[in-house]
């Protein structure tokens, strides 16, 4: 196979962790005969640095004309000025809406050998399997007008929550259908009981549900789901939400699998690309992480297993991704960890170096393909 593969590793920790994931991109194309053509582009803080705005028209030319995309993270103290017109997270929110990336996929499946980096008890880890799909460029992230104006002498911040039916038509067919292929069973979340949009967005996707009879389907508010992530994650199959509720909720969901770090996610839309693929932007859900910035002990796992996604939903290659998943769970099997995983007295590895045991590990595991 031929693929172009944009990379953006952006700001903090993101061109460190996009460089082991690239890495192991690079061991696939070698192993399973593929031809992979890499091409890298700004976004974020650095692009603000670079030609002050934090998504160039190049930059999102070139991911519109990728099969996929690999994204880092973006963001830091030195933008992270409020006050400031420009910021790194309008060139992420505006990948998503410029290449229409209505949905947003992120599994939760916490390691067995890594249950005791969760401070949850680990019976309540056991079973844990499930998928959050966040509606990706509607709500509140979004809505207009936002902005700050005087009111009577007074500084009032506006912003606004709008979803239009179409926008949840879409996001919960594709959940539904996601649920089919797993275990049948969906749980919408919303604040109907507050809210007007999410009075609509309990409607349409309750209307939805009656043409996927086969999944066992109902409805959770969002104050109920963050309790039930704690007390009974084993129960939810795949969790459909809105756009600010998927953010928050996946974040919350991270501890189960002991960090954040370790989570990956997918971001997909109806635009096909030259496989007949859905393009899409794959990325870890942490954040830049300043404060490890530069000190080589990022956590690379959400990177690499975001590559594992980028091969199965945007290029089609499933082998090629349980390849990559396998020789994860092999390492961290094995007991490697990076410091935000590791056991209570364990020595961890740097980046790099838990970098060089996977890919041996793929070597060793894959052979190339002659």
């Amino acid at each position: 196979m031929k693929a172009k593969i944009v990379l953006l590793p952006g700001d903090g920790i993101g061109p460190e962790v996009v460089a082991v994931a690239l890495s192991l991109l690079e061991l696939v194309a070698n192993n399973f005969g593929h031809q992979f053509t890499m091409e890298e582009h700004l976004i974020g803080g650095c692009a603000i640095d670079a030609v002050q705005t934090p998504l160039p028209k190049k930059t999102l030319s070139a991911c519109l004309e990728a099969d996929a995309v690999l994204l880092g993270a973006v963001g830091g103290p030195k933008w992270d000025d409020p006050r400031a017109k420009v910021r790194p997270e309008q060139g992420l929110l505006g990948l998503r809406k410029g290449m229409a990336l209505f949905a947003n996929l992120r599994p939760i499946q916490p390691h067995p050998d890594v249950l005791s980096a969760s401070p949850l008890k680990a019976e309540k880890l056991k079973g844990v399997d499930f998928v959050v799909v966040r509606e990706l460029t509607g709500g509140i992230y979004f809505g207009e007008p936002s902005k700050r104006h005087q009111v009577n002498g007074q500084t009032q911040a506006l912003d606004t929550m709008i979803y239009n039916q179409y926008e949840i038509e879409r996001v919960a067919h594709l959940a539904f259908k996601l649920a089919q292929t797993r275990g049948n069973k969906l749980t919408s979340v919303d604040k109907s009981n507050v809210l007007e949009s999410s009075r609509l967005w309990r409607e349409t996707v309750t209307k939805v549900a009656l043409v996927y009879p086969d999944v066992d389907f109902d409805n959770l508010l969002v104050d109920a789901a963050a309790m039930h992530l704690l007390t009974r994650p084993a129960s939810f199959d795949v969790i459909l939400t809105a756009n600010l509720f998927g953010d928050i909720l996946t974040d919350e969901a991270s501890i189960l699998t002991g960090s954040l770090g370790n989570l990956p996610s997918a971001s997909l839309g109806d635009n096909m690309n030259t496989s007949g693929k859905p393009r899409g932007v794959f990325e870890p859900i942490h954040g830049s992480a300043p404060d490890i910035a530069g000190k080589g002990i990022a956590n690379p796992v959400g990177a690499i297993l975001s590559a594992a996604l980028l091969l199965r939903h945007s290029l089609g290659l499933e082998e090629e991704a349980n390849a990559i998943e396998n020789v994860i769970n092999q390492t961290l099997a094995a007991g490697y960890r990076t410091a935000d995983i590791a056991k209570p007295g364990q020595d961890p590895l740097k980046t790099d170096a838990l970098r060089k045991i996977i890919e041996s590990q793929f070597i060793k595991t894959n052979a190339p393909i002659t």
